[in-house]
């Protein structure tokens, strides 16, 4: 069975950055894309980005591109999503996962991801 770790959260400044990883452990699975999503407190949970295994590319939220970026590790079983210029609005538990199933490729859509991590808690202060 796969499980999706996720690590690095924490508390920080306004201004400040922070990496989070996922790590995927367990038996070998195929998988097309990657995910990053996050519920700030009260909300909905919301897309942050993702990267398609496939086709190589990355998908961001509007309101977060050029301050989030999401890249692959070398192996394929870890995934890191940096985070610059952190605001409080950030604040949320943060959550990676990913879809297994091929022909779920709206990636911006939570309902296409099968696997999910437990999620990190990112607390940013002002």
């Amino acid at each position: 069975q796969v499980q999706l770790v996720e690590s690095g959260g924490g508390v920080v400044q306004a201004g400040d950055s922070l990496r989070l990883s996922c790590a995927a452990t367990g038996q070998t699975v195929i998988t097309y894309a990657m995910g990053w999503f996050r519920q700030p407190p009260g909300k909905e949970r919301e897309f942050v980005g993702a990267l398609s295994r496939s086709a190589g590319g990355t998908l961001y939220a509007d309101a977060l591109k050029g301050r989030f970026t999401i890249s692959s590790g070398k192996d394929r079983n870890t995934a890191y999503l940096q985070m610059n210029n952190l605001k409080p609005e950030d604040t949320a538990v943060y959550y990676c996962a990913e879809v297994t199933n091929l022909w779920s490729n709206d990636y911006y859509q939570a309902a296409s991801y099968s696997l999910w991590g437990q999620g990190t808690q990112v607390t940013v202060a002002s």
